[in-house]
């Protein structure tokens, strides 16, 4: 049996604009699907095309007062752990901030690595990370 990922969900407010914001770090619509109310709407890297993130908004098939939780949750950056690897961080960095990408701690050198922070509309938090190889602890 193999088992592989082919999505992650992200929670947010509005479909539209995390769309907006997708696009800015480069990705792609892989699928956008409405079926009355409910909207499946994902994203995929060109680098990536197998793996999409769905951009979900809390609703249906929710009932009202879970929504309202999940969107105070996401509001807080406490529903995203999406980390974005890169071969060059500071690069990576600097080309996203001149696409608009705001970050909530820039790109610094880390005993892991090299790692930065941004947020999305929907107050989603994210990593961007140059990992440093890590011996295999036996």
């Amino acid at each position: 049996m193999t088992l592989q990922v082919r999505n992650a969900t992200v929670w947010v407010r509005d479909q539209d604009e995390a769309l907006e914001f997708f696009r800015k770090l480069g990705f792609d619509v892989s699928e956008d699907v409405k079926n009355g109310a409910y909207r499946w709407l994902a994203v995929a890297s060109k680098d990536q095309p197998e793996i999409a993130i769905v951009l979900a908004k809390p609703g249906i098939p929710m009932d009202e007062v879970t929504a309202e939780q999940v969107g105070n949750a996401v509001a807080k950056g406490m529903l995203s752990s999406i980390v974005f690897t890169t071969d060059d961080c500071f690069g990576a960095y600097e080309e996203l901030k001149s696409r608009g990408i705001e970050f909530t701690r820039p790109a610094g050198e880390r005993g892991y690595g090299v790692d930065a922070s941004f947020r999305d509309p929907s107050g989603n938090e994210f990593r961007l990370l140059q990992p440093t190889p890590q011996p295999a602890n036996a």
